[in-house]
């Protein structure tokens, strides 16, 4: 792999056989000296990576904060993370991810205390499916217009207590709010409210929640971690704050 510069690089790994393709960004502050962090930014159903990049707003605060950012392809324009929605119930979107963190890894400098994941609907589900399963990986995760599914579709039993927050639309009609069967009727959501009590719960959550503006936080869970669940009233489908969860992600690092 060729060195990271500043700028966007195509890059690819092979998983189960697949050629999966990434695009990283590097900030013109990276210097290749001192560790950063790095973000995985993944796109929603019939998305792609490059449309994440130029929409989610996470790579412009790449660019300020002088972070590693990734935006993946995903098999079909989808995530394998429940009964929906690759056409291949093989495509391992777990190994991905990990792939392209030791792909960055090899040759850039990379802070691996500091590995988060963020992205919108289907692609928030995956910053879920992350915490769910690679809590060991990655310090925290904010996830936009989706919640857990059931766990008869979605099995969560992360390795260690990890900082989950939550960006939700009250008019959501991709992924209901209340939660549900989901319009493709082929997953079923715990919901805003029931998804973040649940992460409450796998961390360990003391004291009742507090309220800060739309947001809500369990500031009080083991290892220090922090579960929020910020809610547009009468909000759509839509991308959440990268500001906010940019702010809300950097307090936190692996142990």
């Amino acid at each position: 792999m060729p060195p990271l510069a500043a700028g966007n690089m195509n890059r690819t790994v092979e998983i189960g056989g697949l050629e999966r393709n990434f695009i990283v960004h590097v900030p013109e502050a990276y210097t290749g000296t001192t560790r950063v962090p790095l973000v995985l930014d993944f796109h929603p159903l019939g998305g792609t990576g490059a449309q994440e990049q130029s929409g989610s707003g996470y790579q412009r605060i790449a660019d300020e904060e002088g972070f590693l950012i990734a935006f993946a392809d995903g098999i079909d324009n989808a995530w394998n993370i429940g009964p929906c929605c690759t056409s291949s119930r093989d495509v391992d979107d777990l190994e991905f991810a990990k792939a392209m963190i030791e792909s960055i890894a090899a040759d850039g400098c990379v802070d691996r205390t500091r590995l988060y994941a963020v992205g919108f609907s289907m692609g928030g589900g995956m910053s879920h499916y992350l915490a769910c399963n690679a809590a060991d990986v990655f310090a925290a995760v904010a996830p936009a217009a989706f919640d857990l599914l059931i766990p008869e579709e979605m099995p969560c039993a992360p390795a260690r207590p990890i900082s989950v927050l939550a960006f939700r639309g009250t008019n959501d009609t991709t992924v209901p709010f209340a939660g549900g069967l989901g319009p493709s009727g082929r997953i079923t959501f715990l919901g805003a409210q029931a998804s973040f009590e649940r992460w409450a719960e796998l961390d360990g959550c003391a004291a009742p929640p507090t309220s800060e503006g739309d947001c809500t936080y369990y500031s009080e869970c083991e290892g220090g971690t922090q579960v929020g669940l910020c809610v547009a009233q009468g909000g759509g489908h839509a991308t959440g704050d990268a500001n906010l969860g940019w702010e809300f992600l950097s307090k936190f690092t692996l142990p």
